[in-house]
């Protein structure tokens, strides 16, 4: 038993550490929505540092619109437009002391989407107390990926204009909180997984021993 744990906590650690690490990524949900749709976006925002978090700039998709936001507590929300109107970037600032070490914040707004499918990719701006700022740019497997929402077709209506919008609102929000439970939780469950399937092959080795 002895030599099965050597062996075994070095990998449960490991697996577990990059689970943590894999999740602490900012991310935009849903991950998948349809063209043309008016959906509610939900960014999260980790901070990964000893120093809080104080501000937090999103840039629109190509061919997305950002429409409206939901207030935060305790942060101001700005935007930077083109010469048409339309919303470039979003950006929430702390009035206090931000996201603190160890803690998230979730800033919630709707877009427009795009009528043609395809990938749109989330770039983000993180930036901490110190001065210091990570820009989540990067494609998958980077070290500060930015998050992407796949559109794909789909029949969407005008949830905000048609009467009955706070259902359909409400609808979104508990599909976006499930989106958002379900990755968080994949990385989790194969870290498990995996570890199972080691700790068996282990047994079966040392009793054919």
């Amino acid at each position: 038993m002895k030599k099965i744990f050597k062996v075994f906590l070095p990998t449960f650690l490991g697996l577990f550490l990059f689970s943590s690490v894999a999740s602490a990524h900012v991310t935009v949900i849903p991950n998948t929505s349809t063209t043309g749709a008016w959906e509610t976006y939900t960014v999260k925002v980790p901070v990964e540092k000893d120093v809080p978090t104080t501000k937090f700039t999103l840039k629109a998709p190509a061919g997305l619109e950002i429409m409206s936001y939901q207030p935060v507590p305790g942060w101001n929300y700005s935007t930077d437009k083109d010469e048409n109107g339309k919303v470039k970037s979003i950006t929430f600032e702390a009035t206090g002391e931000g996201i603190l070490p160890g803690q998230f914040q979730q800033f919630t707004f709707v877009g427009k989407n795009p009528d043609k499918a395809g990938e749109v990719a989330w770039d983000a701006f993180q930036f901490y107390k110190d001065g210091s700022i990570v820009e989540w740019t990067g494609n998958e497997g980077s070290d500060s990926p930015h998050s992407v929402t796949n559109i794909v077709s789909g029949t969407s209506t005008d949830h905000h204009a048609a009467s009955g919008s706070a259902q359909h609102e409400e609808k979104e929000q508990v599909g976006s909180t499930k989106a958002e439970t379900k990755s968080e939780s994949l990385p989790l469950i194969l870290s498990i997984v995996s570890v199972l399937l080691s700790l068996v092959a282990l047994i079966v080795a040392f009793r054919k021993k």
